[in-house]
């Protein structure tokens, strides 16, 4: 015979399932949710152009000047190019596991538009300040050498970047810490096997930063819903039972 704790208990789980559900179905009904993405393509597709130019340009006989760097110039060599593209992918984890788990699907368009923001302006600086790679750089060996044929384009750091922006986004103390953790890996990787200057490096921090504190003053009102009391509804939604 079912117990009124077990009555409770399926009752809550059906409660917190017909939220989730709603959450995204309202998400998917948002037109924000839409240009977000749509942002977020467009700053990666002309990532992809920007490269591709730069390449076409080396194919040229043109050079890119390769510059001096203070840090690098003082650091030893190590060829672990991997790391910053593994850790890369853990920070994408994260913030997609923090979404979930937080239920924090309002953000999601917000965190779409940031992204895309930032692809946007690195496109943009990597063919106004075409950089050569610094002195002893490689190639990449990473997962994320296979999306893209080349490896031009350095200022600012998009993998940096997006790190960043991805823990200045969330609000959860533990996801914090790893994102945050995956941040300072990937600027250890950078830095040791010569992935990017030491100016790509911090631009990427400070470029994400500004593009968030203007996104919250300008648009963030538009893309971020005001979420509800969960809890609360829960609640009543118990004692109604």
């Amino acid at each position: 015979m079912e117990t009124i704790e077990s009555r409770a208990e399926k009752n809550i789980f059906i409660v917190k399932t017909n939220e989730i559900v709603n959450e995204f179905i309202s998400l998917l009904k948002n037109r924000y949710f839409y240009i977000g993405l749509l942002m977020l393509i467009t700053g990666i597709q002309l990532n992809f152009l920007s490269q591709s130019y730069l390449q076409q340009y080396v194919n040229e006989g043109k050079t890119l000047p390769v510059l001096t760097d203070i840090i690098l110039d003082n650091l030893p060599y190590w060829d672990i190019d991997y790391l910053y593209d593994i850790f890369s992918l853990v920070s994408i984890f994260t913030i997609a596991v923090y979404i979930i788990h937080r239920r924090k699907y309002s953000i999601l368009p917000y965190v779409f538009l940031l992204c895309g923001m930032f692809h946007i302006t690195r496109g943009v600086f990597i063919v106004l300040t075409p950089l050569g790679n610094p002195a002893m750089f490689d190639g990449t060996q990473g997962l994320f050498n296979g999306f893209s044929k080349y490896e031009l384009g350095v200022y600012p750091s998009g993998h940096v970047g997006i790190a960043y922006l991805y823990f200045i986004l969330c609000s959860d103390r533990y996801y914090r810490i790893v994102l945050l953790a995956s941040v300072f890996v990937i600027i250890g990787a950078l830095f040791l096997s010569r992935g990017h200057y030491s100016i790509d490096i911090l631009s990427g921090i400070f470029f994400a930063y500004a593009i968030k504190a203007y996104a919250d003053k300008r648009l963030k009102s538009y893309f971020v819903r005001k979420e509800k009391d969960k809890i609360m509804k829960i609640k009543q939604a118990v004692k109604a039972v």
